[in-house]
This record gives structure tokens, C-alpha cells and sequence, in this order.
């Protein structure tokens, strides 16, 4: 089983490095992404904004590094439904019914990470191993 501590080190590369794209993106386009939350009718879109790029970015940030993992995960699984919902609902339009299962299909991948952890090679691991020696010693 140990030739496969990395995988989860890969998941979470591969679930993160999205996010923090995606927040970096929205940084970089403030005034579209403002307009797009108003769009679809959520209230106080500058402060939506402020909470997208949070979880985005520093959700994908604590994916990458391994840290705080179980509630990071949780949040942007929670966040990915609430996307779906809100701004990927016309299901008769087939892109997006796409970004629609892309988000169920996010937030199940980081429901995983809620249920498992970080694994070995994050900073929660080493925390966890830290921890497990000074209470050998």
C-alpha cells in the first residue's frame, strides 16, 4: 500500500490547481464576475465575489498544500453544489448540463477528500505524524 502514498498528494493537485486558476481568473475580472453573480440573481454580488475567489483560491491553495484539507474540502464541495445550482441550472442547454455534472463530479471528488484527509505527503500528514511521535515519547 505504500507505493501509493502519492495519490493522494495527485488528487489533490488535480482537484486544486483548478480552483486557484479559477479564483486567480475571477481576480483578474472583477467587474465580469460581479455582473455574472448579479445575473442570476444572488444578492450582494461585490460581497459573492469576495467569498468565490476566497474559497477558490484559498480552498485550492489548502488542497495543494495539505492543509486543513477535511474543512477546506468541505466548504468547496459545498460551494460546487451551490454553483451548480445557481448558475448552471438550464439543463436543456446541453454546455450546461456539462458544467452542471462537472460540479456534482467536483464536489464528489472533494466529499472524498472530507472522508479520507490529505494523506501522507501534505502538512496535515506531517502534523498528524508530529504528533503520533511526542506521544510515543
Amino acid at each position: 500500500m505504500d507505493s501509493y502514498k502519492f495519490l493522494p498528494l495527485l488528487g489533490r493537485i488535480l482537484i486544486g490547481a483548478p480552483f486557484v486558476m479559477s479564483g486567480m481568473s475571477k481576480l483578474a475580472a472583477y467587474t465580469a464576475t460581479v455582473g455574472s453573480i448579479g445575473a442570476v440573481g444572488l444578492p450582494l454580488p461585490p460581497l459573492a465575489f469576495v467569498i468565490a475567489v476566497l474559497i477558490e483560491f484559498g480552498g485550492g491553495l489548502l488542497l495543494l498544500f495539505g492543509y486543513r484539507v477535511r474543512f477546506a474540502s468541505l466548504v468547496m464541495a459545498v460551494f460546487c453544489i451551490a454553483t451548480a445550482i445557481f448558475f448552471h441550472r438550464n439543463l436543456a442547454d446541453q454546455n450546461q448540463m456539462i458544467h452542471f455534472l462537472k460540479n456534482v463530479m467536483m464536489a464528489g471528488g472533494l466529499l472524498q477528500i472530507t472522508s479520507f484527509g490529505a494523506g501522507a505527503y501534505s502538512l496535515d500528514g506531517r502534523m498528524a505524524l508530529r504528533l503520533r511521535s511526542l506521544k510515543a515519547s
